[in-house]
């Protein structure tokens, strides 16, 4: 059996390569408490669903006037976001480099989101080779369509890919676009994102490319 090449990693965003799914449980949290009171804990529930989703499934019907307030609001909190890197994520994605891997950012995030982080992590584009954001795709995770559209602008096969994600919308995707799947068990439970995944990690300290090739090629 030849021996597959990685030639791309691909991350999403918040939970992957940002520690911001506790900021954002506290900004849904207080949104859902005043529009849907009788849903204790929905902010747990939406978490990895894009705003369109949470949009479609909450704010519906007499909800929907408040869509625009709600979207208000968000920009303005995540323009004070803290966008600080998941523990060893720098040292991790330079291992990447030196090995020529091509790195992707595939997220839902809108591009005045990304603006935010920019000025909050003036290098951050320096480290990837390309950024996608949801203007940049059709259909929302869990779609494949946002992985196939990443391997496609790297040039490389499915094959060559391992998607980094921590939502189950995301897990699923990256196992639609028939990828190798590495979760973050950043925002859910390792044990609840292993049938969605080919390995769970909880940061990026303890591994590295090698470790990498070996689950490619495992799988």
């Amino acid at each position: 059996m030849d021996q597959k090449v990685f030639k791309a990693a691909l991350f999403d965003l918040d939970g992957v390569v940002f520690d911001t799914e506790p900021q954002y449980t506290v900004f849904w949290g207080s949104i859902c408490r005043q529009y849907h009171p009788e849903h204790p804990g929905l902010e747990h529930e939406i978490k990895g669903s894009t705003l369109t989703q949470i949009y479609d499934r909450w704010f519906s019907g007499p909800l929907e006037a408040e869509r625009a307030d709600v979207t208000r609001r968000l920009d303005a909190y995540e323009q004070q976001m803290y966008y600080d890197y998941i523990s060893g994520f720098e040292a991790m994605i330079a291992d990447l480099h030196q090995h020529g891997v091509k790195t992707a950012v595939v997220t839902s995030s809108n591009i005045p989101k990304m603006e935010s982080v920019y000025r909050y992590q003036p290098g951050f584009k320096r480290l990837f080779d390309a950024i996608l954001t949801s203007e940049d795709f059709d259909r929302s995770k869990p779609d494949p369509d946002c992985y196939l559209k990443a391997a496609a602008r790297l040039g490389v096969q499915k094959s060559e890919c391992i998607v980094f994600e921590d939502s189950f919308n995301g897990l699923r995707s990256g196992r639609a676009a028939e990828m190798a799947v590495v979760g973050l068990a950043t925002t859910n439970k390792a044990e609840d994102i292993k049938p969605y995944s080919d390995m769970q990690i909880s940061d990026y300290q303890s591994v590295n490319y090698g470790l990498f090739v070996r689950l490619l090629n495992s799988i």
